[in-house]
């Protein structure tokens, strides 16, 4: 997440495995369309799609279920200086307190839905994930700004899995320490895309507003949380 806010260091955390590039398993299951993942074409990352990764109907229900039972917040953060409010709704599950940009999240406990999906991604990846923010995009107006998700918490080559629920949205990357998109991916309903290995070291994503009609949109982002040292 953007620019996290000053927090301990976890000595010698383990890292977690990354998806290999050709070794059969969970980095090369099929999705619900009999396809295998597509890797992004970056140097220095570890980028992996399955479009259709949920089959249509199934996918409908987890986002219809998302919707209407997660209790959505809309926190503000500073901002140059100036208090406003996060431009989506979202909310955090886990087993563990998760703060970044000045915002701390209390987590709320695992509802039989998240504990169905969590299931289906850790058995997708490979590995465990305690953790779990959902946003909600209620329109093209909605956005995600530039970051990485490196915050020390997440270990030092975290692998975030991210499933993407309605309308589809523009996901962009581009080089740290860069301005210029490097590259783009329509996130569609039910597609599941997994960043691993030193891709948060090297890259930078955001979701960009867009004045294109959109459909609300529900993204999941798995990922462990390593507890500090004490």
């Amino acid at each position: 997440m953007p620019h996290a806010s000053p927090s301990p260091t976890p000595p010698s955390l383990p890292s977690l495995p990354s998806l290999p590039p050709s070794a059969s398993g969970p980095s090369d299951a099929s999705g619900a369309d009999g396809a295998g993942p597509r890797r992004l074409p970056l140097p220095d990352a570890d980028i992996r799609l399955w479009p259709g990764w949920v089959p249509p109907d199934e996918a409908d229900r987890w986002f219809e279920g998302l919707l209407h039972e997660t209790p959505w917040t809309q926190p503000s953060t500073r901002v140059y200086g100036r208090t406003v409010p996060v431009p989506r709704r979202l909310a955090w599950y886990g087993d563990a307190a998760y703060g970044y940009s000045g915002l701390a999240h209390v987590p709320q406990p695992w509802t039989p839905l998240l504990a169905e999906i969590r299931a289906r991604i850790e058995a997708a990846c490979g590995q465990p994930f305690n953790g779990l923010l959902v946003n909600l995009y209620r329109d093209g107006q909605d956005r995600m700004g530039w970051h990485s998700d490196d915050e020390p918490v997440l270990g030092r080559d975290p692998t975030i899995a991210s499933l993407n629920l309605g309308g589809s949205r523009r996901f962009d990357l581009r080089r740290r320490g860069t301005h210029r998109i490097a590259h783009s991916v329509e996130l569609d309903h039910g597609s599941l895309l997994v960043m691993a290995g030193g891709t948060q070291h090297h890259w930078q994503h955001q979701i960009a507003r867009t004045a294109r009609p959109s459909a609300p949109r529900i993204n999941l982002t798995f990922r462990r949380i390593f507890a500090p040292a004490a």
